[in-house]
């Protein structure tokens, strides 16, 4: 298995500025990276916090953080619930949270969690046990107007009815390799340097694992879990994620004011964070070189006032 080192790992550590006894949680463990840099510069006794609903990720990750066993919590588990975590651990505040949004390296490179369309697996995407449906289940179930709704709002799949229409038609699909058939065959983008099932396949993990949602849930527990001076990074992989961090940073880091009255402006509640970098860091070309999966990466990073 190919295990790419983790994106924007320097940016993450930089931004985080771990310290010996800080809090710190990685709410997307996967194998372990990100947290291992993060226990390495909070030494000798910094702990951190590690979520992920992958029992597969989980177990690299604990082989991976074995030499800091004594400093870490791992839990399987959603960073939708990470208010609740923090509160089995007795923690009222961290010092820092990393979220790494999306499907990661090692699921993309396991065939037979379906996540690629460059394997024949079963059609499965699901980020971990406790999710509700597959992605077999979405393509075989939904209605034809539904599934043109996910690749659209998900995928930003501008032929999003004719492969809604085709997937009807050629029910049920069972494989990544059908679905991928069916989709070439009517939206062959030809010349076009995007594999035509990407935005497909990008809609129908998202619908999975209720990824939007969850990062919109996610959000306020993580900035309200932070101390003063404690810092969010999220990395995200394409615009939808992205426009979601970005305007949920920009709302609360603004004072919210009341509309004018008699010329009076009350203020209704302070800015709680403020934007570290307004625009978004993005990887080196060294990095993309390297792992070419980093391209479409953008961290956003605030701070607790």
């Amino acid at each position: 298995m190919n295990l790419h080192k983790p994106v924007l790992y320097k940016e993450i550590i930089h931004a985080l500025q771990p310290r010996r006894g800080g809090r710190y949680v990685d709410g997307t463990l996967g194998a372990g990276g990100h947290a291992r840099g993060i226990l390495e510069a909070s030494a000798p006794d910094g702990q951190l916090l590690g979520l992920d609903v992958d029992p597969q990720a989980l177990a690299i990750a604990r082989k991976t953080l074995a030499p800091y066993e004594h400093r870490i919590h791992l839990a399987q588990a959603s960073y939708t619930t990470l208010s609740t975590q923090l509160k089995n651990l007795n923690w009222e505040a961290v010092d820092g949270i990393v979220l790494d949004l999306g499907a990661s390296s090692m699921q993309f490179d396991t065939p037979e969690r379906g996540f690629s369309f460059q394997y024949d697996a079963p059609l499965d995407m699901r980020f971990g046990p406790g999710a509700l449906h597959t992605a077999a289940d979405v393509v075989n179930t939904y209605s034809e107007s539904e599934l043109a709704d996910v690749l659209y709002e998900f995928g930003e799949e501008r032929d999003a009815r004719k492969i809604a229409r085709a997937i009807a038609r050629a029910r049920p699909l069972h494989t990544t390799g059908e679905l991928v058939a069916v989709i070439e065959a009517v939206s062959p983008r030809r010349g076009s340097r995007v594999h035509p099932a990407t935005r497909t396949f990008q809609a129908l993990r998202i619908a999975v694992n209720d990824e939007l949602a969850s990062i919109k849930q996610t959000l306020p527990q993580a900035v309200a879990s932070l101390r003063s001076g404690g810092r969010l990074s999220v990395i995200s992989f394409h615009s939808l994620e992205d426009r979601i961090v970005k305007d949920f940073f920009r709302g609360q880091s603004k004072d919210l004011v009341n509309p004018p009255y008699e010329k009076l402006y009350e203020v209704e509640r302070k800015a709680i964070i403020k934007e570290v970098n307004r625009k978004p860091l993005v990887p080196s070309e060294e990095e993309t070189k390297n792992n070419p999966r980093a391209r479409s990466a953008k961290l956003r990073i605030a701070e607790k006032l």
